[in-house]
């Protein structure tokens, strides 16, 4: 089965989008819109891609639809596309509120319509190659620092950054939150620029999340520690190592006579975790390709995405109470 898609949206990520999907197996990509007439007239030119000059010219055209759009667009575009029956991938955050991805939600339910969430970090090959290894964990921390970028910053960095750490986390451990103690400060804007947040699962695991976007340097670092060892992920290199407790090694025995601090080695393996090479969005479109033509699960549902905007919130909600000045104006409303 051949998938008809188009992309909505051809700014910096949107461009991406298109660029990959013109030789995804499996897609034809029809073409784009974007709103920006001159945006849409350079990168038609630049990808050798169609633009529609409306979106109805492309609804009426594709089975399916990747978009990408600023965050509060991604109701107003979704919505008539999945009314359509059309299948959708949403950059994420999937939308602006929880009712409006509640909304999407019923929608795809009563058309039959795939919605899938674009977190793209699922593809990571550091992500890929942890997964297998990944068993009940106790306690998880992530940090993701940037340097700043003004795309992205009219919004609070849980919301542009952190995101895509809480929906690892909960990848990772699964079930319900049962609390969340988070803080942040503005720096260069009026919004939050950086954050932590404490998130405690309903079945013991606890994360420590940090997302800074006025770092002097980059760092997407992940650490997850449970019963069987400790995972070490570099999610900016792809890389990751696996520090597997030995099991011939009497820990009772080693803790009774211990001397002094013991080398890592005496009771510690280093194990070598891999996964195929791939282009992360790249992955995720074919995922999406192939969940649209019934040959694959989604990977990321809609379900996904809404709970991760759920605890996002949560986060934002927190910070808020400590932040006066901010209260009363939730910071996920407020972007141009």
């Amino acid at each position: 089965m051949t998938v008809r898609i188009g992309v909505i949206g051809a700014g910096a990520l949107g461009f991406h989008h298109t660029r990959i999907l013109r030789d995804v197996p499996g897609a034809q990509l029809v073409g784009f819109h974007d709103a920006n007439a001159e945006r849409a007239t350079k990168v038609s030119g630049e990808l050798g891609v169609k633009a529609f000059p409306t979106l109805d010219e492309l609804l009426d055209l594709v089975q399916a639809v990747s978009v990408a759009v600023p965050t509060p667009a991604h109701h107003a575009v979704a919505a008539p596309a999945l009314e359509r029956g059309l299948h959708v991938l949403i950059e994420k955050p999937i939308t602006a509120t929880l009712e409006q991805a509640d909304d999407l939600l019923a929608i795809a339910r009563r058309t039959g319509a795939v919605l899938q969430i674009g977190h793209v970090e699922r593809f990571n090959r550091a992500v890929r190659a942890a997964l297998p290894y990944v068993d009940a964990p106790r306690f998880i921390e992530s940090d993701r620092l940037a340097p700043f970028n003004a795309r992205g910053s009219d919004v609070a960095v849980v919301l542009d950054l952190m995101i895509h750490d809480i929906d690892l986390v909960r990848t990772f451990v699964g079930g319900p939150v049962a609390s969340i103690n988070a803080v942040g400060v503005p720096v260069l804007t009026p919004f939050v620029d950086m954050a932590n947040a404490r998130i405690q699962f309903e079945a013991g695991a606890v994360a420590n999340i940090t997302a800074s976007r006025v770092s002097r340097e980059r760092m997407r670092k992940l650490r997850i520690f449970q019963k069987t060892g400790y995972l070490s992920l570099d999610l900016a290199a792809g890389t990751g190592e696996f520090y597997r407790l030995r099991s011939d090694v009497d820990f009772a025995a080693l803790v009774r006579d211990a001397q002094g601090a013991q080398a890592l080695e005496s009771f510690v393996e280093r194990v070598a975790i891999e996964a195929p090479e791939g282009e992360p969005l790249r992955l995720e479109l074919e995922a999406f390709v192939n969940a649209v033509a019934g040959e694959a699960p989604i990977a990321v549902t809609g379900s996904d995405g809404r709970e991760a905007l759920a605890v996002a919130l949560r986060i934002v909600h927190d910070i808020e109470q400590s932040l006066p000045r901010l209260a009363g104006t939730p910071v996920a409303a407020r972007r141009a």
